[in-house]
């Protein structure tokens, strides 16, 4: 145990516990200090023996297994100290020990959980997915450095190559998917192990021009040849529950994945993974999940979109942190918790418990009539006509306010801010725009209905000046085409935004898309990609220049500026901008097909809403600041 822990500083210690030796410190801590156990496997056998028999500490061995089982459980293990036997890995799980230390459990699937109970386990359980990643890399970079065109069918298997991930299963069924698929390849990414003979199992099948073994890889090397495969094997037989890294992995890339129908595995739902037997027929399958994938890459990209959708809906950190804390603040104030505390049941706390939970209410749809209606002049009117859905779509993925919530709207033109009380129903509407710091403009605006809206308009350098309002006063803050125009310190603006909103509060911002349809089609024939490149004219004497676009965004560095500025993404969507996509356009999801990008989130429009979270993570994130 460090030196420095003191468990009674704490209300609660939670214990990361899996069944290898770099779990040891957590194993022996939680068995001194008693506190939540997350089990990732039903069996710690591996980590008692790695504790006890490979240190050479046989005492503490057959002392372990006479706590945890009965008397045939001690001779046995004598048989394994006379070196008889190997260590009855399966049959005595050495979990005993650990629970009955233990005041809760975390577990990742009913049959963990499941396995808990027969050993005896009373005390609250919660079932909260496995925390998953949604992992960045290309493709077609890994894919060049394996020597492959974008067409080439590519298999992985990933992780420690042990015999029960069923690889020689997975080779058989690969040789007959080359028979009908000659361009087939396969890679296998991970440390071989000793007992299976992979070299010369991939020799005798025959496979040796089309199987690659890459060995151990760092992380961000594994992660991009992940990516570059159209399909990934995540199989194992015998299991004991353990959940998989690997397999989060690659469902978060998107990727069609084959899982053995075992275990906790078979609670993965059936729409994002196909699942084989481990019987007499899993060669069969997996042959044909092979074949099926390889030759209808359209049902192969579906499958891998529902695995992502799944991912992002339940099971990335932040939303999997949230549940881990409910549980645990039950835990230290000791509320009864019932014996199969899932995670679909935890209580409402009274904030969101998702991220999507913003995309998910119902959003206020205000009329075009209205927005036109505050137009005061003809080029106002003109202005709102080029923009009109642009401020539908803003107004529609604003959350609604009550009388004592207050919202800013950043780059004000007072064009939909009325709309931000009478429709929307904040009690207290603010708006600022670009000027001297510490100057108010007095503004009322009058609707072509005779209808009176005064604003007092705030001006000061969103980039340099600290504003003018407390720390956690508004509830929103609407940043709408402002950020593309900013010229020095865009992470300024988000921390001072991140500042006056109060927890849980969120953040509206529109912006252009440089990786819209549009852009993609106007660089490949030529032409600039940004939505609006060109030089303002030099004005007349004594008129004040509009501001030009300065750095225009993509969909991921939107979501990548909410996350460093301490936000969580509520939602993030392309849509038309100042008009819809047209149809010459098209052309160019036929290349991202043909190539397998991404072809969600290339409207014209950025539209993203953020959830504050944390304080600013990132003040000058590396991917925007030099």
């Amino acid at each position: 145990m460090p030196a420095h822990f003191r468990p009674a500083d704490f209300d609660v210690t939670l214990y990361q516990i899996g069944n290898n030796l770099d779990h040891d410190f957590c194993y022996q801590t939680a068995l001194e200090h008693p506190g939540v156990v997350v089990i990732h496997e039903a069996n710690l056998h591996h980590l008692v023996a790695d504790l006890t028999i490979k240190q050479g500490d046989w005492d503490a061995y057959l002392r372990a297994v006479a706590e945890e089982g009965d008397e045939q459980a001690l001779e046995y293990a004598q048989r394994v100290r006379a070196l008889e036997v190997g260590p009855d890995y399966e049959g005595l799980p050495m979990l005993r020990r650990l629970l009955e230390r233990s005041s809760a459990a975390i577990v990742h699937s009913g049959w963990v959980e499941r396995e808990l109970r027969e050993a005896g386990f009373q005390r609250p359980v919660a079932k909260i997915h496995h925390g998953a990643w949604i992992p960045e890399a290309s493709r077609l970079d890994y894919r060049q450095r394996l020597g492959l065109d974008e067409s080439t069918p590519l298999i992985g298997i990933f992780g420690f190559l042990k015999p029960y991930k069923r690889i020689a299963e997975s080779l058989r069924a690969f040789r007959r998917l080359i028979r009908v698929e000659p361009a087939a390849k396969m890679i296998l990414v991970g440390e071989p192990h000793p007992e299976l003979p992979l070299d010369s199992l991939i020799q005798s099948l025959g496979l040796a021009p089309h199987v690659r073994v890459l060995g151990y890889q760092p992380i961000e090397e594994f992660v991009g040849y992940l990516a570059a495969c159209d399909i990934v094997l995540n199989l194992r037989y015998p299991t004991v529950g353990e959940n998989s890294g690997t397999l989060m992995r690659a469902l978060g890339l998107g990727k069609a994945v084959i899982v053995s129908e075992v275990g906790s595995f078979c609670e993965l739902p059936a729409s994002i993974c196909l699942k084989a037997p481990v019987d007499r027929s899993e060669e069969d399958h997996l042959f044909e999940y092979l074949n099926l994938l390889v030759s209808r890459p359209e049902f192969r990209r579906e499958l891998g979109a529902r695995a992502r959708a799944w991912v992002e809906a339940e099971c990335t950190w932040p939303h999997v942190a949230r549940r881990y804390a409910d549980f645990l603040e039950r835990v230290a104030n000791h509320v009864e918790i019932g014996a199969a505390d899932e995670d679909a049941h935890l209580p409402d706390t009274g904030r969101s418990t998702s991220a999507e939970a913003v995309a998910e209410a119902p959003g206020v749809q205000v009329e075009p009539e209205y927005i036109r209606s505050w137009a005061p002049d003809q080029a106002a009117l003109t202005y709102v006509e080029t923009h009109l859905t642009r401020f539908e779509k803003t107004l529609a993925i604003t959350p609604p306010g009550g009388a004592d919530d207050r919202i800013l709207e950043m780059g004000s033109y007072l064009q939909i801010t009325p709309a931000l009380k009478e429709r929307l129903g904040y009690g207290e509407v603010r708006a600022c725009y670009y000027g001297p710091s510490g100057k108010i403009d007095h503004r009322t605006v009058t609707s072509s209905s005779g209808e009176q809206f005064n604003c007092d308009l705030e001006l000061f350098d969103a980039e340099r000046d600290r504003f003018p309002y407390a720390d956690d006063y508004f509830s929103t803050v609407l940043c709408c085409e402002l950020i593309e125009h900013l010229t020095a310190d865009p992470v300024h603006m988000l921390a001072e935004i991140n500042r006056i909103l109060r927890p849980g509060g969120h953040l509206v911002l529109t912006t252009p898309n440089l990786g819209s349809l549009r852009a993609i089609a106007a660089i490949l024939e030529g032409y600039h990609p940004g939505f609006f490149p060109a030089y303002i004219r030099p004005p007349a004497e004594g008129q004040e220049a509009e501001a030009r676009h300065n750095r225009e965004y993509t969909p991921r560095e939107v979501a990548r500026l909410l996350v460093d500025s301490g936000f969580e993404i509520a939602l993030l969507e392309t849509g038309p901008f100042l008009e819809e996509p047209k149809p010459e356009h098209e052309w160019t999801k036929h290349l991202l097909a043909r190539y397998e990008l991404a072809q969600e989130l290339r409207g014209d429009g950025i539209y993203a809403v953020g959830r504050k979270t944390s304080r600013v993570r990132e003040r000058y994130p590396s991917w925007l600041y030099q």
